[in-house]
C-alpha cells in the first residue's frame, strides 16, 4: 500500500496549484497460471501500477491514465496542457471534499502472495475431475491497494486480493465450463469447478437439435451473472436514466416480488475497495427490493444532474458510459438446483451465455448464444444434450411478475459477459426464454 500512496502523492504533487485534480493509483501483484492439455504452460507474475489523472483547469477537463512511471511529472504536465485546450464543462462537478471512508477489509495475505505451487495444486484438481479429458483454462491470484488523493484535501486507501479458477473439460464432440471467484485462494475448490466442468462435457456427448421457440428454462449462474450486468449497466445506470434510454421505474413493481438485487462493495463477500474513482465513499445499496425498482447509481457528474448524492459509482469512463453496480447481489433463494429440475416437465438447463448483444436498450431485449453446456429437461431429468442455440430475449420481461418459478441454493461469483468477481448471483429458475435458432442464426 504503501507504494501507491508515495505514487499519488507525487503526482498531486507535480499539479500543485496548476489545476483541480484527482489522481487514482492501483497496484500491487498479478499472477496468472494458465493449462491446456490437462498441462499447466505458463506462469506469470508481475508487479505493476496504474496512475489515472483527471484535471480541470478553470472547468475545463482532462483524464488520463499511464502505467510507465519513469516520467510523471512529464505525465502529469501533458494532462493539464491538453486539459487547457478543451471546452469549458458545464458539468463539471467539481472534486470530492473530504469524507469519511471505511476499508471493508477484502484482502488476504495468502492469496496476494500465492505461489505457483498453489495455484498449480488448483489447477491438479481441477484436471483430475475428468481424467479422460483435456483440461484448458488459468487460475489466477490478485493482491492490489488502491490509494486516491485530490487537491480538495479528501484522501482514501484500500486494498483486496482476489482468486479465480476458470477452465473447460473438452471430450470429443462436447465441452463443460466451470468457475469459482473468491478473495481467498483456499475457499476455491479445484475439485469441485473441475467436477461442474467435467459432468457437463459428459452430459454434451450427442447433442440434437430442437425446434426454436419459448421454454421453460433453468439458467446456472454464469447466465443470471450476464443478466444482472446487464441490467446494471443499461438500467440501474444513472447516466442511461437521464438519458431516457433505461427501463427502470422508480418505485414500480417492474420485476417479480421473489428478486432482490443490491449492489454493496462492503459486504464480507465482495472483492474491492470502500470508495471509486472519484473518492465517493462506497456502501450498499438497494436496487431492487421485492421487485420493486428502488435506486439507480450515481457518480457526481450523474448526481449533480439529477440533484443527487454520488453513490459512489464514479469510474473511469464513467462520464460516457455512465456509472454501473459492479458488486451486484442477488439474493440467493431455498431450492437446490436439483428440486428445480425435478419440477420442470419440459424444459432446458444453461449453463452459460455467449456473445450477448443489446438489441434494444429500453426494453433490454439481448439477442446471444447458448455456450458449453444446454440440456434438454423431460419429466423432471436431464435426458440429454441440445446443440447450441441463439435466444432472443428481454431480460427485464423475464423476470417480470409471475414468471420466477424458483431461485436457487447456489449463489456465488460468477464469470458473465463483462468478466468475473461483479456479480453474486444463483440460479434461476424462469417461466419461459425466447429461443430464436440454432448457433448459426
Amino acid at each position: 500500500m504503501k507504494r501507491t500512496i508515495e505514487l499519488a502523492s507525487q503526482v498531486l504533487e507535480t499539479v500543485g496549484d496548476r489545476a483541480e485534480a484527482e489522481v487514482v493509483v492501483t497496484g500491487g501483484v498479478s499472477a496468472l497460471t494458465r493449462f491446456a492439455n490437462s498441462f499447466i504452460h505458463q506462469n506469470v507474475a508481475e508487479e505493476g501500477y496504474s496512475v489515472s489523472l483527471r484535471v480541470a483547469v478553470d472547468g475545463r477537463v482532462n483524464s488520463a491514465a499511464t502505467t510507465n512511471l519513469d516520467n510523471l511529472g512529464e505525465f502529469a504536465d501533458n494532462t493539464i496542457e491538453i486539459a487547457s485546450l478543451q471546452r469549458v464543462d458545464e458539468n463539471w462537478p467539481g472534486l470530492t471534499p473530504p469524507l469519511d471512508v471505511t476499508d471493508p477489509k477484502h484482502y488476504d495475505e495468502a492469496t496476494a502472495s500465492a505461489t505457483p505451487d498453489d495455484r498449480a495444486a488448483k489447477v491438479a484438481d481441477f484436471v483430475a475431475a475428468g481424467p479422460d479429458m483435456r483440461a484448458a483454462g488459468f487460475c489466477e491470484t490478485v493482491g492490489h491497494s488502491v490509494a486516491f488523493v485530490n487537491t480538495a484535501g479528501h484522501r482514501a486507501m484500500g486494498r483486496y486480493s482476489q482468486a479465480t479458477l476458470d477452465g473447460i473439460h473438452q471430450i470429443d464432440g462436447a465441452a463443460g465450463s466451470g468457475h469459482a471467484t473468491s478473495k481467498h485462494i483456499s475457499s476455491i475448490d479445484g475439485m469441485v469447478v473441475g467436477a461442474m466442468a467435467a459432468d457437463r462435457a459428459r452430459g454434451g456427448l450427442d447433442a440434437y437439435d430442437i425446434k426454436p421457440g419459448e421454454y421453460e428454462v433453468i439458467l446456472a449462474p454464469e447466465c443470471v451473472g450476464t443478466i444482472a450486468i446487464f441490467l446494471s449497466f443499461y438500467g440501474f445506470n444513472g447516466k442511461q436514466h437521464a438519458d431516457g434510454q433505461s427501463f427502470v421505474q422508480l418505485g414500480e413493481k417492474q420485476l417479480d416480488a421473489s428478486i432482490n438485487i443490491f449492489d454493496d462493495a462492503t459486504d464480507p463477500r465482495a472483492i474491492g475497495v470502500g470508495f471509486d474513482a472519484e473518492g465517493s465513499p462506497r456502501k450498499r445499496l438497494d436496487l431492487v427490493t421485492n421487485g420493486v425498482s428502488e435506486a439507480i447509481t450515481h457518480d457526481r457528474r450523474t448526481a449533480k444532474k439529477a440533484g443527487a448524492q454520488s453513490t459512489g459509482h464514479g469510474a473511469p469512463g464513467s462520464e460516457q458510459w455512465g456509472p454501473i453496480a459492479t458488486h451486484i447481489f442477488l439474493d440467493g433463494g431455498t431450492t437446490p438446483v436439483d428440486e428445480m429440475i425435478a419440477s420442470v416437465e419440459r424444459g432446458l438447463y444453461v449453463a452459460t451465455f455467449n456473445y450477448c448483444r443489446v438489441l434494444d436498450p429500453k426494453a433490454l431485449t439481448v439477442t446471444g448464444l447458448t455456450r458449453n453446456g444446454t440440456f434438454m429437461i423431460e419429466n423432471g431429468k436431464i435426458t440429454g444434450a441440445v446443440s447450441n442455440m441463439r435466444f432472443t430475449q428481454s431480460f427485464v420481461e423475464a423476470l417480470e411478475q409471475g414468471k420466477v418459478e424458483g431461485i436457487g441454493d447456489d449463489a456465488r461469483f460468477a464469470d458473465s459477459e463483462f468478466g468475473p468477481a461483479m456479480m453474486h448471483v444463483p440460479s434461476l429458475h424462469l417461466e419461459r426464454w425466447n429461443f430464436t435458432g440454432g448457433a448459426s442464426g
